[in-house]
């Protein structure tokens, strides 16, 4: 059986280890681990959950520990890019444990803390800094920190900053880092475009695969509930009621939609939290601070927590909302059976959500288990609606399920005969905004926020 040890990792690095869980490497880290210290470039494809920090973040350490002299005010040694602040500060947690006992310095930036804070932790330089690609910019751009003598690049959930949109913004950081260096890229999927990057950014890389790209882990049980969407919240219910005291994790599409089902789940009594876009940094720390310490037994979250959540003690995954984007289905189940336990996921798929269910098997290549309800039959499915972005736990005005909710019944004025248009100061003017996009598509803030 390989150990650390046998790796050729630092003493200084096995004796922090010696203190922590990890105590022989996962199949990703073995792998990688090596080549890494040899200076490669590296792809590295695992599934989440395998320990890819770790993978990276040793033989990182392992090689700053040689230059033996602290980096100069501003410039920074290493770069760690990921695309949400969760991923961010689980990744700085892990190195602050891999570094204890070393002279290693590791700061974090990310969108929604204080600029000013984070450019004078800079002032001083740092070993490793990690950071989500919108703050770096923003830092760059005010001179406040230096990326000229940054000798190691990782770009971490590859495919997720591919999704969110930042290929443009590591176009502009790339430009600040020198050639001469080594790149490192992980990624629970293979999408086209993390070739392009490979091919654009990688030198020679070794590839280290260790489990297909969208293969959920073997632990978890999964399942499909076929419901109306306006049924979901009750059902929902039901199945948190079914485990008592265990602690469930519940994906909703939307952030409004998501603060709205924490509510109503809080009002019938459950010890429920939320995080996602609309909030702050501190109130998404506070709230996965207590349901990791257990204070909470159920988090509703949007896709931001797909990532960057690695809490043992979570046993049930629910997708209230089926995700648009099918690898994100791997992400979210991902979030249970961590650390070797086990864990389940349950699916609520509604009419209108049946393209996504589709989508995922086609990924998994095999239909998830039906625990309830019946599949839609195509006639069902043909006149739901697409999901749009005011879905909520039980539409009104007849049921219409993606459309958004008006003051009054469409069927209180009667139709203007001929088909007219409304006239020009009668409610809002034709054409003065535009219609929003269906489907939840929007263009993400550089930083995540």
């Amino acid at each position: 059986m390989t150990t650390f040890a046998d790796l050729g990792l630092s003493p200084k690095i096995l004796k922090a280890l010696e203190k922590t869980t990890l105590k022989t490497p996962t199949p990703i880290q073995a792998q990688a681990i090596p080549h890494i210290m040899q200076g490669r470039d590296l792809m590295g494809l695992a599934q989440t959950g395998t320990g890819k920090t770790a993978a990276f973040g040793l033989p990182l350490l392992h090689r700053l520990l040689d230059i033996g002299h602290p980096p100069g005010p501003k410039h920074v040694r290493a770069l760690i890019l990921a695309p949400t602040r969760e991923l961010i500060s689980q990744i700085k947690d892990n190195f602050e444990v891999f570094t204890k006992g070393t002279a290693v310095k590791v700061t974090m930036v990310v969108g929604g803390a204080s600029l000013f804070k984070q450019a004078q932790a800079l002032s001083r330089g740092t070993d490793v800094l990690v950071a989500t690609p919108g703050r770096l910019i923003d830092l760059l751009e005010r001179g406040d920190v230096s990326l000229e003598k940054c000798g190691y690049l990782v770009l971490d959930e590859a495919d997720h900053m591919l999704d969110m949109g930042f290929i443009h913004s590591l176009r502009k950081i790339a430009r600040h880092i020198p050639l001469r260096r080594q790149t490192l890229l992980f990624s629970a999927t293979m999408p086209k475009d993390i070739g392009e990057i490979a091919d654009t950014y990688l030198r020679d890389p070794v590839k280290v695969q260790v489990a297909p790209p969208g293969k959920p882990a073997d632990r978890i049980s999964q399942g499909v509930h076929f419901i109306p969407n306006g049924d979901k919240a009750k059902l929902l219910e039901e199945y948190l009621k079914k485990h008592p005291g265990e602690q469930a994790l519940v994906f909703g599409r939307t952030k409004h939609g998501s603060e709205k089902l924490a509510k109503l789940l809080a009002s019938w009594g459950f010890n429920v939290g939320s995080i996602h876009g609309n909030k702050s940094q501190n109130q998404r720390d506070r709230t996965l601070g207590e349901f990791r310490a257990g204070e909470l037994d159920v988090l509703v979250a949007t896709d931001v927590a797909a990532r960057g959540i690695d809490i043992p003690t979570v046993r049930h995954v629910y997708n209230y909302d089926m995700p648009n984007v099918p690898e994100n289905y791997v992400h979210r189940i991902g979030r249970t059976a961590r650390a070797g336990a086990e864990g389940s996921s349950i699916s609520f798929c509604a009419p209108a959500e049946m393209v996504e269910l589709q989508a995922i098997e086609k990924l998994l290549k095999k239909p998830l288990p039906v625990v309830g309800g019946a599949p839609w039959a195509a006639d069902v499915v043909a006149a739901a609606p697409r999901p749009g972005q005011n879905r909520g736990q039980r539409q009104g005005n007849g049921g219409r399920q993606g459309q958004k909710l008006t003051a009054k019944p469409q069927g209180a004025r009667p139709a203007k005969p001929g088909g007219q248009s409304r006239p020009q100061g009668q409610g809002k003017p034709g054409g003065q905004r535009p219609a929003k996009p269906q489907g939840g598509s929007f263009a993400p803030r550089r930083d995540a926020r």
